[in-house]
């Protein structure tokens, strides 16, 4: 469970913890969004170095980090052949036998996997540095607008909030179950298949189990503090926008801009 980060919150003293939330998720969509536009590999070197910079500035350690992006290694490693296998475009880069890598499919794979790690980057810093009550509050106070024309902001926000505060007690809630397991003669990972499949059946049936009876023991302690949707609820914290906040989302939308215009200048 200690090597799990996804979700987890990391009580600091930093100007990224002090930030309000919903600066913080504007700035995270922004950066998202620069991501995916075609500005090369200068574009991705720009995005790096302001997503290393928001770390460092957060006081959160490159392996903390480097842990969330571990679970991804084996995605990476599939793309990577996928490319491999469809991909014949450029020269060819390497010659195995019949099998050709060619410099299209590692240029694309590249791509993928600077686009996944900086994802990772900025979302993992998002999380590490906000408070999953405040995440909720952001994410309502941003979605509000939308509730003149029938969105329920507080109830999505509030499902956003419940989905990030449970996805670290569910996979501890698995390591549990794999440990019990172990101590009763499955083997995870050796045997047949047909063994595999029983045996990750004997982990995927407890858990649902668990999670339903996590679901409805929550679904109770929200019932008996009186919690009702769709209803008016004051704030016990109210969020209020600061020169800091409001230069970061300047600064995010200049980046995103400036990623912009610098795909339609570059061949």
């Amino acid at each position: 469970m200690g090597n799990f980060v996804l979700g987890k919150y990391i009580p600091l003293n930093s100007p990224v913890h002090r930030l309000d939330p919903r600066a913080k998720i504007i700035a995270m969509l922004a950066f998202l969004i620069a991501v995916f536009i075609p500005a090369g590999w200068i574009g991705y070197a720009v995005l790096f170095v302001i997503a290393a910079g928001t770390i460092l500035l957060s006081r959160l350690s490159f392996g903390f980090i480097w842990k969330s992006m571990k679970p991804m290694i084996v995605m990476m490693i599939f793309l990577f052949l996928m490319n491999c296998l469809m991909i014949r475009t450029g020269e060819v880069l390497v010659t195995l036998g019949k099998f050709s890598v060619y410099t299209g499919a590692v240029a694309q794979t590249l791509y993928i996997v600077v686009r996944l790690l900086l994802m990772i980057m900025i979302t993992t810093c998002l999380t590490a540095t906000t408070k999953p009550l405040d995440m909720t509050l952001g994410i309502e106070d941003l979605l509000m607008p939308a509730s003149k024309i029938g969105v329920p902001a507080h109830e999505i926000a509030m499902l956003i909030s419940i989905a990030l505060r449970f996805i670290p007690d569910l996979i501890e809630e698995t390591m549990r179950i794999m440990k019990a397991q172990e101590s009763r003669g499955v083997d995870m990972k050796e045997g047949r298949f047909s063994e595999k499949i029983a045996a990750i059946l004997s982990l995927i049936v407890p858990l649902f189990v668990s999670a339903f009876q996590r679901a409805d023991d929550l679904a109770n302690a929200m019932e008996a503090r009186g919690y009702a949707p769709g209803e008016k609820r004051t704030r016990y914290k109210v969020l209020h926008m600061r020169a800091a906040d409001w230069l970061t989302v300047v600064g995010a939308n200049a980046v995103l801009a400036g990623v912009i215009v610098l795909a339609r200048i570059l061949p």
